[in-house]
């Protein structure tokens, strides 16, 4: 557990008299260190009573019967809305968080639209439960959805609320463009909040105490083991209609009696200390962490390291050092985009990767014609704007939200990861050292349904096959996607594992599929380790695991090692595994950023099929594991880099195809004939290893 103050950091670096040559104080024992240290012999199962428990508990409950020193995958969702959501209220969602966290445990739930009894038209359940979820549902307007929706509050006859009872469109944009100016704090409505909006403020704290206690009541405390319920909630600010979205995640039971919001912090820095002043330094106890998403929507405004940027060095590296404590993992993936990576950037050299284009909902080049409400009109209107998608370059735009303007390397994962390594050549610290999960951003409280053939859509507009192969307001409907889940490597499945999991970066996310990828990184890793019943084991004591710092090499030789194995998700053998690759990035001598991808082992070719029927039209087959041994053959000691592995499956049919070609043909609404891809490569990606020169 972590204790941190902005204040008290910003001091320390000007005690120490530092400059924009020097270095920052070490971090913190990495993640490296901290697995290697805790490694045992490999794959030994866990005894059924443990005398002695792996973690440290920073709450009452039974030891799991399930600990594993080498480390168990979980699978999970960590972004999650349900009704309490302004936006999923909007949407005819009605079920909440006691039924989404049913929902993650594999019982089923109805979903929208609803009878004229109220009763659901549609029912959802997962073929295999999760280990873990959080229900993140906006803090912003908790208030007013609390106002609005409880007969009998003093606001709920209020005209505004009264049209925001109808749902739609219209009341999602109502209340969501109240996080969009481009300039200056975000406002509440007086006539729903109250003047000094207070009403809102104990509104706010009533669903927040209900969030809580719902995540109490999920959670199993027993040495079973069987579920993890993380009590959270989602920062949201829009500035410019752009994305700035976290996700704020709670250590345990021991949390604020508020749920601080975008409105209360519209900065990303405001956030971390308001998270430092009413839980890490305030709360005995409390711990936290945020989650970046959505990085794609954000035109080049939630990384770009020019903004806001503090008046001295030494306050750029308390801030950079607050980032890193707060923030250790990014989403990657979720059922608005890809935040991988993206071609035709300018900035970054390197070889197109085709792959950058799964699940990409923008295109540089395309011009699309917004329409979006104006709430400046009585009553609003639509209002038509033309927003050409190009290069930010080093600025910013708008309208990412709604699928327009600019796009920068910022705004991708690959591109965050150069940009804190180039930051840590002026600052002596990565601001931006980001592990990887993925998840759903399900508004339909149905955390983990990523079937592509069995998905019922995740927003308000893609309540039908015919409006999910139809626009929307956001990138999502034929441009969307089922989304993904977080992968971690824990100890147990608790509160503290996964914790302590996220942290340390021991992380990965994947695009929906069950896949277990495990990436060690070291120097003196043997070729045959693959085959070696201690390959885990080994991975630990030679090396650090995805999320690590390379150890300091020793002598001189050949470049790092890396150990890239993957399993298929074994509940579907339809689906296996087609290539393991290794993402480089680095900083070169002359301050270019590059990226590399490395096919280590697999075949392209494998599994291919016909995207009209979904058959097999290749005698080559994938594997249902992988395992390499990868040396780095580019390897430059004086150059930093990072490197993470990207397993890629066999090719299956996009939900669109998928849902299309289960109806007969003459069943199939005219929306089947569409521009969408209908094949995809599901994929899962890994937190990177980082290399950092000797004394650099």
């Amino acid at each position: 557990m972590r204790v941190f103050s902005i204040g008290a950091i910003a001091l320390m670096f000007v005690v120490a008299g530092c400059d924009n040559n020097s270095q920052a104080p070490s971090e913190p024992e990495s993640a490296a260190n901290d697995a290697a240290s805790d490694s045992m012999p490999a794959e030994a199962p866990a005894e059924e009573t443990p005398a002695t428990s792996l973690v440290s508990y920073s709450e009452d409950r039974e030891q799991c019967l399930d600990q594993n020193a080498n480390r168990n995958a979980y699978f999970g969702d960590l972004h999650i809305h349900t009704t309490y959501s302004f936006d999923g209220w909007a949407a005819g969602v009605r079920a909440t968080p006691p039924e989404a966290y049913q929902f993650a445990k594999g019982e089923k739930i109805g979903i929208p639209p609803y009878d004229e009894e109220g009763a659901p038209t549609r029912y959802v359940q997962l073929d295999r439960p999760l280990d873990f979820t959080a229900i993140t549902d906006h803090a912003e307007f908790l208030g007013e959805m609390a106002m609005c929706t409880a007969e009998g509050s003093p606001s709920y006859d209020s005209d505004r609320c009264v049209a925001f009872r109808k749902g739609g469109t219209e009341a999602f944009l109502m209340i969501g463009l109240l996080l969009s100016p481009e300039e200056g704090p975000a406002a509440r409505y007086t006539d729903i909040c109250g003047e000094d909006g207070s009403l809102c403020r104990t509104g706010a704290e009533t669903f927040w105490r209900r969030i809580i206690d719902a995540a109490e009541s999920a959670y199993d405390r027993t040495s079973d083991c069987s579920f993890t319920a993380l009590i959270g909630y989602e920062h949201t600010g829009t500035p410019g209609t752009s994305n700035f979205h976290r996700n704020v995640i709670f250590r345990n039971d021991k949390v604020p009696s508020y749920a601080t919001s975008y409105i209360d912090a519209p900065k990303d820095y405001q956030l971390w200390e308001a998270l430092d002043r009413d839980c890490v330094s305030g709360l005995e106890g409390c711990d936290v962490l945020a989650i970046p998403h959505n990085s794609n929507l954000s035109n080049g405004r939630m990384f770009n390291p020019n903004i806001d940027r503090p008046d001295t060095i030494e306050g750029e590296q308390a801030r950079a050092e607050a980032r890193n404590i707060t923030e250790p993992v990014i989403e990657i993936f979720q059922h608005k985009g890809n935040s991988e990576c993206i071609n035709g950037l300018a900035g970054i050299l390197g070889a197109p990767d085709e792959l950058c284009e799964f699940e990409q909902v923008r295109v540089i080049g395309s011009n699309p014609m917004l329409e979006l409400l104006d709430p400046t009109t009585d009553p609003p209107s639509i209002q038509k704007i033309d927003v050409p998608v190009t290069d930010c370059e080093d600025g910013t735009g708008t309208y990412g939200m709604v699928n327009g303007g600019c796009v920068s390397s910022n705004d991708f994962v690959r591109g965050i990861l150069l940009t804190g390594m180039k930051e840590e050549t002026r600052l002596g610290i990565n601001p931006y050292k980001y592990g990887i999960i993925a998840s759903t951003d399900s508004h339909m409280a149905s955390p983990g349904a990523v079937s592509e053939a069995k998905w019922e859509g995740h927003v308000f507009s893609e309540l039908s096959l015919e409006a999910r192969l139809g626009g929307g307001i956001l990138p999502s409907n034929l441009a969307g996607n089922p989304g993904g889940l977080a992968g971690v490597w824990a100890i147990e499945n608790s509160r503290d594992a996964i914790f302590d999991a996220l942290e340390r970066r021991e992380v990965f996310g994947t695009s929906g599929p069950r896949i277990e990828p495990r990436f060690f990184g070291g120097w003196g890793y043997e070729g045959d380790i693959c085959s070696k019943p201690t390959l885990v084991e080994d991975g630990y004591a030679g090396g650090v695991p995805m999320g690590g710092d390379l150890p300091t090499q020793t002598s001189e030789g050949t470049g790092p090692r890396f150990i890239a194995t993957a399993t298929r998700d074994p509940s579907d053998k339809a689906k296996k595994l087609s290539r393991l690759q290794i993402i480089k990035g680095w900083i070169d001598a002359d301050g270019q950023s590059n990226n590399k991808v490395y096919d280590v082992m697999g075949d392209a070719e494998a599994g291919t099929i016909d995207p009209d029927t979904g058959l097999a039209t290749s005698d080559k087959e994938g594997v249902d594991a992988m395992c390499t041994v990868f040396t780095d053959p580019d390897f430059d000691p004086a150059v930093p880099a990072y490197y993470y592995m990207r397993v890629v499956e066999t090719p299956s049919l996009r939900w669109n195809q998928a849902q299309c070609l289960a109806l007969a043909p003459d069943q199939r609404p005219k929306e089947c004939l569409n521009g969408a891809p209908k094949v995809i490569h599901e994929m899962a990606w890994t937190s990177p290893i980082w290399y950092k020169p000797q004394g650099g």
